[in-house]
């Protein structure tokens, strides 16, 4: 059976071909990797900065992981502050994650939330006051009777007991829950082991086991053999009590532990174990010294070290940090450390102990970066590939990621992490004029398509069935039985009308200016229709980074507005801050969206409106969208949506000075329901859309 606690073998071994639990949902370069300039083939190093996206999304998968797994809606937050303690109530996590520890930070984190479903944080606070009172007055009388005081002794017996019985309890209480995890949970192991691999087993620790170092019969040598009974260097004949702590605490059936309370039973037994091996000159210096019990001590210590050690005619080899003795049983063990190894020793201890304590270092968020972080988080942006499968040497076909950001929030805007997205005044001041147009002629186009509100009923009466007739039941006596009628009422289903705005930098001016006083017309228009919704979104791309050098290119696409759950109130208030920016990622941009349009049926009417100005274009270290594979691509996505049961109409936004090329690309792209109006004039967007709503 694949034991938590009976190996110690590290899975990060680069000659066995380890693969990560994470690389199953996560990409092995998702947070970190080199990139290059595809015409220089100069590395370009990325600027250290936060992947809010990444970040958020890892978090997602974090409190997947937790809830699965512990069956509660337990929070998974980022470390915000210098308390890293588990609450009891959040899971924390480090705001910076290392490729190298993915899977130990998912282990981690179903370490903190196995402890909030299964440990009774109310037992551990009061911790001290389950204690019997025997036990107290048991080392009162061992180590502080000489104190007078009845207040500073009750002290000093409480610092004396307390930690030790918890860091006791600490560790009985992770091998409980994290067994029962690893054997309930067994999709989970390989997260869990990573754990182990990070935090208790190492080479220092090792050595240090086989070593004749923490052999005296001391507290911190106690501890530190206990801590890593688990690991299979451990040498129970290091310490006295050391094998009857094993049996006791029973690793190997730790499961009968149903409880916190049942590990407390255990920990104090430990505890005893160890106290009566443990000399009061030892722990502390202040007090008087039991001659009697002093002695036997030494002489427990002294039989211990024969054990451990064998005799002195044992076999010595030399490594290079130390040497090597065999006990005369065969064993080996490490008799001398090196100052070097020692201290790599004593770090791998704190490491341990931070652990045990719930004092993992974990990377803190600023309060900025916090702030922009759940802004992010609110918006519900995430990565969505497209483009998979087009003939691209750049990433052998595997298509690019697209930001899809599905709600446009003030928070979102204040936090400036997107171009297209700013609170800049000299945008606001050329979109308000734009925006107020746009309400004054939504209002007339509202009143244009009333249509779809309409319904026509029609009455079909001298049936045989149906609701009886007033005007015929006098006919009855005649013998006539078709006096019943019905009424068919003929009315339009529901709607909703996705529209996706160009948002490129070539839609900038007039373009931009129309563009805008159009769709807010329309969704003005719409607000005035009760059975018809509207979405709104903005394409674009997003330079995340700063610089030529650092930034990384990505297709954007973000929902500014949503009828469903948006007042028209948020339009002016939201739009104001949306500019033009970037390149045409068109297609990719449908794509990675796709998921988000509402499939067109027999009761639901849905509409796909679009606005560019034609040829779309778009490039990063991944992908090169531009000239007829990209049109071929957007015209792919086009049919894919109509195949959708989904209406197309694509409004073509152009220039003074626009090409013909660009309008037989935009033709290619969207073919019958390309459409070139002016689409501003209220008349003539009143007459496409009809014709777009008012078709069966």
């Amino acid at each position: 059976m694949n034991n938590l606690f009976t190996t110690g073998e590290r899975m990060f071994d680069k000659f066995r071909g380890y693969k990560s639990g994470s690389s199953f949902w996560m990409d092995d370069d998702y947070f970190t990797k080199d990139k290059f300039d595809p015409f220089t083939g100069e590395e370009i190093i990325p600027e250290k900065r936060v992947d809010f996206i990444k970040l958020a999304a890892y978090r997602r998968t974090m409190a997947n992981f937790v809830n699965i797994v512990t069956g509660d809606n337990i929070p998974v937050k980022f470390n915000s502050s210098n308390d890293s303690y588990t609450d009891g109530k959040t899971v924390t996590i480090a705001a910076k994650i290392d490729n190298k520890y993915n899977d130990s930070n998912v282990g981690l984190a179903l370490h903190e939330g196995s402890h909030i479903k299964l440990s009774d944080f109310d037992l551990l606070k009061e911790l001290y006051n389950t204690i019997p009172i025997s036990i107290k007055e048991k080392i009162t009388k061992k180590y502080f009777s000489h104190i007078d005081d009845q207040w500073t002794r009750d002290q000093e017996v409480k610092e004396h007991i307390h930690p030790r019985i918890k860091n006791i309890l600490n560790y009985i209480e992770d091998r409980r829950i994290d067994f029962f995890i690893f054997t309930n949970s067994p999709g989970y192991r390989d997260y869990y082991k990573a754990m182990y691999n990070r935090y208790f087993y190492s080479r220092a620790i090792d050595k240090g086991l086989k070593s004749n170092e923490y052999r005296e019969e001391t507290w911190e040598s106690y501890e530190f053999r206990l801590i890593n009974l688990h690991n299979k260097n451990t040498d129970l004949k290091a310490l006295n009590s050391l094998t009857d702590i094993y049996k006791l605490i029973d690793l190997k059936n730790i499961s009968r532990l149903e409880s916190t309370e049942d590990a407390v039973v255990i920990a104090i037994k430990v505890f005893l174990l160890i106290e009566k091996n443990i000399t009061p000159t030892k722990m502390n210096n202040s007090g008087e010294s039991d001659e009697s019990t002093e002695s036997e001590a030494n002489k427990s210590l002294e039989d211990g070290s024969n054990r451990s050690n064998g005799n002195s005619e044992g076999t010595t080899i030399k490594t290079g940090d130390a040497k090597m003795k065999s006990d005369g049983e065969g064993s080996e063990f490490v008799s001398d450390l090196t100052p070097s190894a020692k201290r790599s020793l004593e770090n791998s201890i704190k490491k341990q102990k931070k652990f045990m304590n719930g004092e993992i270092n974990k990377k803190k968020l600023s309060k900025k970066d916090a702030t922009a972080l759940n802004a992010i988080e609110e918006s519900g942006a995430s990565y969505e590939n497209a483009g998979k499968g087009m003939n691209d040497w750049r990433n052998g076909g595997n298509g690019t990621d697209v930001i899809v950001i599905r709600d446009v929030t003030q928070k979102l805007i204040e936090s400036n992490e997107f171009r297209m997205l700013s609170e800049n005044r000299y945008y606001r001041d050329e979109n308000e004029p734009a925006i107020a147009d746009g309400i004054r002629l939504g209002t007339m186009l509202g009143k244009k398509l009333q249509v779809r509100n309409d319904e026509k009923s029609t009455k079909f009466n001298r049936l045989y069935t149906g609701k009886i007739d007033k005007r015929l039941i006098a006919e009855l006596g005649f013998g006539n039985e078709s006096v019943f009628h019905k009424m068919m009422v003929d009315r339009y289903s529901p709607a909703i009308l996705h529209i996706s705005i160009d948002a490129s930098g070539s839609m900038g001016g007039d373009k931009w200016k129309n563009t805008m006083t159009s769709v807010v017309a329309i969704a003005k228009a719409a607000s005035m229709i009760s059975n018809l919704d509207v979405v709104i979104s903005f394409r674009s791309t997003h330079e995340a980074g700063r610089g030529y050098r650092s930034s990384v290119s990505y297709p954007l696409i973000a929902i500014a507005y949503d009828s469903r759950k948006d007042k028209f109130s948020k339009i002016p208030r939201i739009f104001n801050n949306i500019h033009v920016s970037g390149t045409t990622p068109e297609g990719l941009t449908f794509e990675a969206i796709m998921k988000e349009l509402v499939p067109g049926g027999i009761d639901k009417d849905s509409y796909f409106l679009n606005f560019s100005d034609g040829m779309p274009m778009f490039s990063n270290d991944k992908i090169y969208y531009t000239g007829d594979e990209a049109v071929k691509h957007t015209k792919k996505m086009t049919n894919k949506i109509r195949n959708m049961g989904v209406k197309v109409l694509s409004y073509y936004i152009g220039g003074e000075y626009e090409r013909e090329s660009n309008m037989i690309d935009f033709k290619t792209m969207y073919g019958k329901d390309a459409c070139f109006i002016n689409v501003t004039n209220v008349f003539e967007v009143a007459k496409t859309m009809n014709k777009l709503f008012l078709d069966k």
